[in-house]
């Protein structure tokens, strides 16, 4: 009789998937909402190309070079764990092999069963110290190189959301048309962005895709009625 493989479909979130959910979102968000404030100060079309432009490009380097600092700092606290549970494999051995014990029973392993896999794992002390990285601290090993590829992939999806909101300004003078027509590109951008990461995510493509336009609607609208209020 044939054998079928069994086989799972999950998804679990690559980082890359996230650093492209960080920039998009506030690459959407915030130029959109600068621009709807700059119309309803009655600001110039050119003004708010302008000012919008130059918010992307900080608005990316400063998202990404958050990216780049945040994995860096990811690698940092990795290795200061690693050295401390290596060190306290060589200080309190017998303190360590009762951690993963304890561990071992807890996830169901019968405890003649548990004290064997303890003894295997404290004969090579990088197994055993990763072992406690892993069930102990829940920290899994970064990618030391992957800074730089987060720090790019966050600017350039921040660049990539902002342009949406801010292209029709570029393409008419009539700046209230262009408001029109930004708000129109922007919701359905974030609707569509916020229904892809919902189901990508494992969660509710409807909901996750409401939330996002709530979000980026209300901040434009706030930033819309300030500027309006102030310029009054």
């Amino acid at each position: 009789m044939a054998k079928h493989a069994h086989s799972e479909s999950h998804f679990l979130a690559s980082l890359a998937l996230r650093d492209v959910v960080i920039g998009m979102s506030d690459g959407l968000t915030v130029p959109f909402a600068l621009a709807a404030g700059l119309t309803g100060a009655t600001a110039a079309g050119r003004i708010i190309v302008t000012a919008g432009l130059a918010e992307i490009a900080a608005g990316a380097v400063a998202m990404g070079l958050g990216g780049y600092l945040a994995a860096r700092t990811d690698v940092e606290h990795y290795r200061s764990e690693y050295r401390r549970e290596l060190r306290e494999t060589v200080e309190t051995p017998d303190e360590e092999r009762q951690e993963v014990r304890a561990i071992l029973t807890e996830q169901g392993l019968e405890p003649h069963l548990a004290d064997r896999v303890v003894a295997a794992l404290s004969r090579d002390r990088h197994r055993w110290v990763d072992f406690m990285m892993r069930f102990e601290l829940g920290l899994e090993k970064p990618d030391a190189a992957r800074a730089p590829t987060s720090a790019l992939t966050i600017g350039a999806s921040y660049i990539a959301g902002g342009l949406i909101p801010l292209s029709p300004y570029m393409l008419t003078g009539d700046i209230g048309r262009a408001l029109a027509t930004s708000v129109v590109l922007t919701l359905l951008a974030l609707a569509i962005f916020g229904s892809v990461k919902g189901w990508l995510t494992g969660g509710r493509p409807l909901r996750s895709s409401v939330q996002t336009v709530v979000i980026g609607g209300v901040a434009a609208g706030v930033a819309f009625l300030v500027a309006r209020a102030v310029s009054g």
